[in-house]
This record gives C-alpha cells, sequence and structure tokens, in this order.
C-alpha cells in the first residue's frame, strides 16, 4: 500500500519561504513522477509541480509559481520536496503530495495521480 506523508507546511509572512516535504513508502519511488498540488478556500484543487520519474527528473511548473517553487527528488530516501521562496497571500493552501498511478507516466494532471497524502496547511499572510 502506497503511503505518502507530507510535512514543513505552517504560517509566514509573505516574502517568505518553506520547504515541503513528502516521504513515500509502498511502492518503487525512482520509477514514479511526483506531484504537488494544491486547494485553496473556496477553489479546486489545481496543479502546482511535478518532477518526472527518469533519472534526469524533468520538472514542470504552473505558471503562478515558476521562478519561485522548486520541486526536487531524492530517490535514496524516496522523498520529494517543494521549495518554496518569495510566497504570496495567493499561495495559502492545503498542499498535497501525489504519486502517479503508473510507473513511468509523465504528466500533471491530477486524475492520473492515483496516490495522495494527507495534505499540509501553508498559509501566507500580507
Amino acid at each position: 500500500q502506497v503511503q505518502l506523508v507530507e510535512s514543513g507546511g505552517g504560517s509566514v509572512q509573505a516574502g517568505g519561504s518553506l520547504r515541503l516535504s513528502c516521504a513515500a513508502s509502498g511502492l518503487p519511488f525512482s520509477a514514479y513522477t511526483m506531484g504537488w498540488f494544491r486547494r485553496a478556500p473556496g477553489k479546486q484543487r489545481e496543479f502546482v509541480a511535478a518532477i518526472s520519474w527518469s533519472d534526469r527528473g524533468n520538472t514542470y511548473y504552473t505558471g503562478p509559481v515558476k521562478g519561485r517553487f522548486t520541486i526536487s527528488r531524492d530517490n535514496t530516501r524516496n522523498t520529494v520536496y517543494l521549495q518554496m521562496n518569495s510566497l504570496k497571500p495567493e499561495d495559502t493552501a492545503v498542499y498535497y503530495c501525489a504519486a502517479a498511478s503508473s510507473p513511468q507516466y509523465t504528466g500533471t494532471m491530477a486524475p492520473d495521480f492515483g496516490s495522495w497524502g494527507q495534505g499540509t496547511q501553508v498559509t501566507v499572510s500580507s
């Protein structure tokens, strides 16, 4: 059974930084694309960032976070990270880690991610 456990959320002022971590178990981690999604109050879940399964670790970002957020992975620790800099109030949301449903899948569509963490709250005040 796949388990994803996020950590690192919290409250910061605008312009601050946070680093989210997601520890995975129950899957051959290096073979799976990993992603971060978020759900802001009153809004639908949206894609934030993804990193591919390949050794090259190709990365993908939604437009509003490009240049501010960085996704990375450590296949030796079965962990994916999301470094968030220059945070804005509009980044306030519950952030979810997700693993693709199929190995060697490369994409960013939420329905193609079959395993999800419990979420971690990020609150950015102005």
